[in-house]
């Protein structure tokens, strides 16, 4: 055999039981691939819908993006849009 140069690359997936999240080498992976929060997850289900089955090591941590977070964000970009739409049907 020649002597190769073996990598030491490594792959590592775990699957959470209860909602199906996902981590590459430890790092958290939202359903549309982006890079995800482990504390945005524990506060958006984690805390609410987890149980003992759970691997999120964050779980039951206060803080991240939570549900109330997204509706004032969503209440906010839609003020700020309706506004805008307001504008410019105003210019006209």
């Amino acid at each position: 055999m020649s002597d190769l140069n073996l990598s030491d690359l490594k792959l590592e997936r775990k699957e959470c039981p209860k909602c199906g999240a996902v981590w590459m080498n430890g790092q958290h992976y939202w359903r549309t691939g982006a890079i995800g929060s482990d504390l945005d997850l524990a506060g958006l289900v984690c805390n609410n819908y987890g149980d003992n089955t759970c691997i999120n090591p964050l779980k039951g941590r206060e803080g991240g993006d939570t549900w109330d977070d997204r509706f004032v964000d969503l209440t906010n970009d839609f003020a700020d849009l309706h506004k805008k739409m307001n504008d410019e049907y105003e210019k006209d």
